[in-house]
C-alpha cells in the first residue's frame, strides 16, 4: 500500500473518475474531488468548532467545522469519518448522520489554492473529548450553534468558506433547510 494519501477524483455529477495524490490536488487548479465535514455535538448540544494547524496548505489558523477529510480510494464516506475524527481530534464519534448529501463548493484562499470539492455533510454525536493532532487543529471550542450561527453571517471572513456556506444550509445553526429535487 503506498504511504502517499490519494484523494478520490470525480466528475461533475460525482462518478469516480479516477485517483491522484492528495498534495497534487490542492492548488491553482484543484481537480473535483471527494471530501466530507463533519459536525460533532456533545450531549449539552454545542457544536464542536477547531482552528485549523497553521501548518494546513489551505485556511491554516482559521476556525472551522469539527473536522473534515478525504475519503481513501475504495473507502466509505462513513468509514472515513470515523478514521479522520480519530487522526485529527483523537476522538471517538457516534450517531453519524448525513445531513447534506449534495453539498459541493469551490474556494480560493488567499494563497491562491483552491478547493474544489463534492463534499457531503454529517453530523455526530461526541463519545469522548478531543485531544486535537497538533498537525490538524491547534484550538478547539464547544459552543451554542445559534451562537455560532450568528457570529457566521456577521464575520464570514473569520471562517472556513466550507463552514459559512454549510451552515447556511443548516437549521441548527439558523440556516435554511436544503431542498433536494425529486
Amino acid at each position: 500500500m503506498s504511504s502517499v494519501e490519494q484523494v478520490v477524483l470525480v466528475d461533475e455529477d460525482g462518478r469516480e473518475i479516477g485517483t491522484a495524490p492528495k498534495a497534487s490536488v490542492h492548488g491553482a487548479a484543484t481537480a473535483l474531488h471527494l471530501a466530507f465535514s463533519c459536525h460533532v455535538f456533545n450531549e449539552a448540544g454545542d457544536v464542536l468548532v477547531t482552528r485549523r494547524a497553521l501548518g494546513k496548505s489551505t485556511w491554516p489558523g482559521v476556525w472551522t467545522n469539527s473536522f473534515c477529510g478525504h475519503p481513501a480510494p475504495a473507502e466509505s464516506v462513513p468509514d472515513a469519518v470515523h478514521r479522520r475524527a480519530e487522526h485529527e481530534l483523537g476522538m471517538t464519534i457516534d450517531r453519524l448522520e448525513l445531513v447534506l448529501p449534495l453539498f459541493r463548493y469551490r474556494a480560493v484562499d488567499a494563497s491562491g489554492i483552491v478547493e474544489h470539492e463534492i463534499c457531503p455533510v454529517y453530523t455526530a454525536r461526541a463519545v469522548s473529548e478531543p485531544t486535537p493532532n497538533p498537525d490538524e487543529a491547534i484550538e478547539y471550542r464547544w459552543v451554542d450553534p445559534g451562537e455560532l450561527g450568528a457570529s457566521l453571517r456577521a464575520t464570514p471572513w473569520a471562517f472556513s468558506p466550507w463552514l459559512v456556506l454549510q451552515a447556511d444550509q443548516l437549521p441548527v445553526f439558523g440556516g435554511a433547510p436544503q431542498r433536494v429535487a425529486s
